[in-house]
């Protein structure tokens, strides 16, 4: 099959998700457009390591399980992954998640355009509860890792992709570097993110002519456990984005760094309040908690925001880039939500 060979990376860190890490690689291995390889990256966890080399040993190439050679957290090991990879394309999927049979292929048919350089897809989400929250407002599914509304349709140009549903050409990491780890999630209580974000406005500074796409046709379906389902993550989940918003402004600048959420913010949000008083009005079931979610989202991420600001400010956040440590708000970072 013509196209590019395209190397999955699934970074694992828990023995509790064992069966939906299962999942996610025999998603990979029944795709219609075959990965050339599927790498798990451990994440400091030597059980989990021994317990998947153990069940992929008769995999051979098709299946690599490694430990994660950097520090602990998500960014560093899909550096790991990328480092260790052969594909021209490094595509990436949740550990919770299982991607339809065309993911691939969808992400290859990007690529015949040599200036793309990310192509993304669309994160369906699968309820623990059988079924949405009927509080829970499709505009924050990005709360659960999933595409939310606002989003646009089709194949189109966007300044990031998602990280649990990505792909990039390997050449973008000569260009802009790794993923920045202090960034997004890193073993801390706080469910920290935008670390896709920061590397591919990284990205575009370093290569003007990048085009990244989302096709909403690479879809996988993300698993959405049901402390998830409750405000009290919602509301966690809200705040930790609006201190990873304000890294990524420190890092990149406020004017790219917060480019789509200022669209987001207002346009697609109030939009959502008013359908949900709508809503409330004709009795239908969870308007005004949807559009009191929504109310409540905005500002928890602005208060958010702004602690992360005053402490990046004062250096107290340092992130690195391709082994460079820097304080953020010492400019760019190398040579992503809220809006994610």
């Amino acid at each position: 099959m013509s196209g590019p060979d395209i190397s999955v990376v699934i970074c694992v860190y828990t023995e509790d998700r064992w069966e939906d890490i299962l999942a996610a690689v025999s998603s990979v291995r029944a795709q219609a457009y075959p990965a050339l390889e599927t790498l798990l990256v451990v994440d400091h966890n030597e059980a989990l390591l021994e317990r998947l080399t153990k069940e992929y040993k008769d995999a051979g190439d098709e299946v690599r399980v490694l430990a994660n050679a950097g520090p602990r957290g998500l960014s560093a090991g899909r550096n790991t992954g990328i480092a260790a990879s052969y594909g021209e394309v490094i595509a990436f999927l949740d550990d919770d998640a299982v991607a339809e049979r065309d993911w691939l292929r969808h992400f290859a048919a990007g690529y015949a355009d040599p200036r793309v350089m990310a192509v993304g897809g669309r994160t369906e989400p699968i309820w623990a509860s059988g079924r949405r929250p009927a509080w829970f407002p499709e505009e924050f599914d990005w709360v659960v890792g999933c595409t939310y509304r606002g989003l646009p349709r089709g194949r189109v140009k966007v300044r990031n992709v998602l990280g649990g549903n990505a792909s990039f050409r390997r050449t973008a990491f000569d260009f802009a570097g790794g993923f920045a780890s202090g960034i997004g999630r890193d073993g801390d209580r706080l469910p920290l993110g935008c670390e896709e974000t920061e590397l591919c406005i990284r990205l575009t500074r370093a290569r003007p002519d990048a085009v990244l796409l989302i096709d909403d046709r690479a879809v996988i379906h993300h698993r959405v456990p049901g402390a998830r389902e409750h405000f009290r993550y919602f509301r966690t989940r809200t705040y930790a984005e609006g201190l990873s918003k304000a890294l990524v402004a420190r890092s990149v600048g406020a004017d790219k760094g917060l480019e789509s959420e200022r669209r987001y913010t207002t346009r697609v949000l109030p939009a959502g309040v008013a359908r949900g008083l709508r809503d409330a009005v004709l009795a239908r079931p969870g308007g005004a908690g949807r559009a009191g979610a929504i109310v409540a989202g905005v500002l928890t991420a602005a208060g958010g925001y702004v602690v992360g600001s005053v402490r990046a400010r004062r250096g107290g956040v340092t992130y690195s880039v391709a082994g460079t440590d820097r304080e953020a708000g010492e400019g760019e970072a190398g040579s992503e939500g809220g809006i994610r």
